[in-house]
């Protein structure tokens, strides 16, 4: 099971342009592995249901996804996920990725690499702990604005202006590199005074519809704020991540841990990026095994015993262990 990437890590290192595979074997843990064609359904909710009503049920304790990042709306496909899945069972993964090209991402399971795939792997049992954690680290700044139109995941309109003509305004002379440079300056979304927001990438524009595309959904009466970077804050939201998913396993060191960020942050912290695996490895323990990569989505419950969720600019870490 693999997907293209817009960075690999390996150990402690980071990697462009390579390939990266890890072995694992497990004593006591079944698995079971499926994928879908989005083109092949009507769209990615019921991609998401298909996919789990294809795999068994009984003992199965996690779900793995790689999604195919552009074609996807990483939203829905969660939500269809957890539609047909049982409440106790607990999901995580990411959206593939293609540097910061947006031209084509490609996903495989026991199939060469094809694009418009999302593939899940079922682990079955309760001798495998699995802890997750999801962190950012991103600053907000301007202010808060209503979202008026849009249509799943896809942004027309904030205050009732031209959703496209306001962020231009705000990234100046980035805008002329959209949709990369939108990954530098990404939205947060939420409800009126709850607590958390959630974290929306660009995935694409256009120019005619003034819309913009993102990785999740951008529903109508939500508030949106542009955020900017704070480099220390993204290496400490890597190292939180970590110790949640330290906490959330029980405080054990882990056999593996698959580690997912955004490319966003690749992009911005530049020569810095491997501070935040670093960061992650002096969490878990010299003796885990560190993989993963740089995707355009991470799918991760926001703590222990929520839902999971479509995160962007978020570095995920999941980890396994067998007792």
């Amino acid at each position: 099971m693999g997907c293209s990437t817009a960075g690999e890590i390996s150990g402690a290192r980071v990697l462009d342009n390579s390939l990266v595979s890890t072995a694992v074997e497990f004593k006591h843990t079944k698995l079971y592995g499926t994928e879908i064609k989005l083109s092949k359904v009507k769209n990615s909710f019921q991609a998401g249901v298909l996919l789990a009503q294809s795999i068994p049920k009984e003992d199965l304790s996690h779900l793995f996804v790689l999604s195919d990042g552009l074609a996807v709306n990483g939203s829905e496909l969660v939500k269809g996920l957890m539609r047909c899945l049982p409440e106790k069972v607990t999901v995580t993964g990411g959206l593939a990725g293609d540097g910061s090209d947006f031209n084509e991402t490609l996903t495989f399971l026991n199939t060469p690499p094809q694009k418009d795939t999302v593939a899940v792997i079922g682990f079955y049992g309760d001798r495998l702990k699995i802890g997750y954690g999801s962190v950012g680290g991103w600053d907000p700044f301007g202010p808060e604005r209503l979202i008026t139109r849009s249509d799943g995941n896809v942004l027309y309109e904030m205050d009732g202006r031209s959703a496209l003509e306001l962020y231009k305004v705000y990234l100046g002379e980035h805008a002329a590199g959209l949709p990369a440079t939108g990954l530098l300056f990404p939205l947060s979304i939420r409800v009126k005074d709850h607590e958390k927001g959630l974290v929306r990438t660009i995935l694409s524009i256009n120019e005619e519809k003034q819309s913009l595309t993102f990785a999740g959904d951008m529903p109508d009466g939500k508030y949106a704020r542009l955020m900017k970077a704070n480099f220390d804050r993204l290496i400490d939201g890597a190292v939180e991540a970590a110790k949640n998913s330290f906490k959330s396993a029980g405080s054990v060191s882990p056999a593996l841990a698959i580690l997912i960020s955004c490319v966003g942050r690749k992009l911005l912290l530049k020569q810095r990026t491997e501070e935040e695996v670093e960061g992650v490895r002096d969490i878990l323990g010299a003796d885990t095994v560190l993989t993963g990569f740089y995707s355009y989505g991470e799918i991760c419950p926001f703590a222990s015993g929520a839902g999971p969720e479509l995160h962007n600019q978020t570095m995920t870490i999941t980890t396994f262990r067998e007792d």
